[in-house]
């Protein structure tokens, strides 16, 4: 068995969940620290809320252990675990107000420090004065504050969030995770987070956790994950998509170094338009929400997008190679 650190918050060693023959997530060790948050990031079906609900106690393990400050949870039943969980459609109470949904979860408080409580959690999400609305007035965006607000009021340990955003546009989804983020750390919540989109993921979590087909390919904060993906396998998922030697690297501009035994992985942001760069052909362009992809073909005939403001009306551009993802050769 491999030990995690498990003192501090969650430590998770060698958890295999199974659904007969078929495993959902297997031997993966790792920690989530006592105030910090860790996304799972990974493509559909990789084990993300598979492991997402065996931390919570929805999912029983085949194989390994799950604790918290080091006291196995096995035992514990889920409504025991004192973890909190957001879900994508919030899963809010329409019969009831904004205001009752949030102080749900705080039975037992005498009602003035519940109102108090109440108060805050939406001081906390921005939405001062909606605590009489009905969750049906709400847009997806305010529900999911609120269904954020609910999970926090009774302080869990920890919360656990599947894919909160997924539901919302593109834009929407960018603004509320920067402020799901500030909120986090806010209160030093310790969490949880699944998602499938990498910006959200760099954008809320301390760590990201790369999954695929049930394994854990590599934990790192983002910047390191970026910078220094652990494999092919976790360049590619990040984006890049061709991969060069020291030579073929500086031939484009590149002025660094790399070791024996190391590759450089190029994605869209690794090469830029210069008039004074290496010139390519124009594979192919395409609009993108942001900028125009454009496609062009490496010397090697390897194929990598760079970042233009608008088209081209040429068949061959100049690029200069600015920086890229060290990465082991395979």
């Amino acid at each position: 068995m491999v030990t995690a650190t498990t003192t501090g918050g969650l430590g998770i060693e060698d958890a295999t969940v199974t659904y007969g023959p078929v495993i959902g997530i297997e031997d993966i060790t790792m920690t989530v620290r006592a105030g910090e948050v860790v996304a799972l990031l990974g493509p559909s079906g990789c084990g993300k809320s598979t492991l997402l609900r065996a931390i919570a106690g929805l999912e029983p393990l085949a194989a390994g252990r799950i604790l918290w400050d080091g006291q196995d949870l096995a035992p514990v039943p889920v409504h025991r675990r004192g973890f909190g969980m957001v879900f994508q459609d919030g899963q809010l109470f329409t019969t009831m107000t904004v205001a009752r949904n949030i102080g749900y979860g705080l039975t037992g408080m005498a009602r003035a420090a519940r109102q108090e409580r109440v108060t805050e959690m939406l001081e906390l999400v921005g939405l001062p004065d909606y605590g009489d609305r009905r969750v049906t007035e709400l847009s997806g965006g305010q529900a999911q504050r609120i269904a954020l607000a609910r999970s926090l009021a009774p302080g869990p340990r920890m919360l656990l969030l599947d894919e909160p955003l997924s539901a919302l546009d593109t834009a929407l989804r960018r603004r509320l995770a920067e402020d799901l983020a500030r909120i986090l750390r806010e209160t030093g919540t310790t969490a949880a987070y699944v998602t499938h989109d990498h910006q959200e993921a760099y954008t809320v979590a301390d760590r990201v956790a790369l999954l695929d087909a049930g394994h854990l390919l590599q934990i790192d904060e983002p910047e390191v994950l970026r910078s220094r993906p652990a494999s092919r396998d976790v360049a590619r998922f990040l984006g890049f998509t061709a991969f060069v030697p020291q030579d073929e690297a500086r031939a484009l501009g590149w002025e660094g170094e790399l070791a024996a035994g190391e590759e450089l992985g190029i994605g869209p942001a690794s090469l830029q338009l210069d008039s004074g760069g290496v010139e390519v052909p124009v594979v192919d362009q395409v609009l993108t929400v942001d900028d125009v992809a454009i496609t062009v073909e490496l010397p090697d005939g390897q194929q990598v997008r760079v970042s233009s403001p608008s088209t081209v009306d040429t068949d061959r551009v100049r690029v200069r190679l600015l920086d890229g993802a060290t990465t082991p050769a395979s």
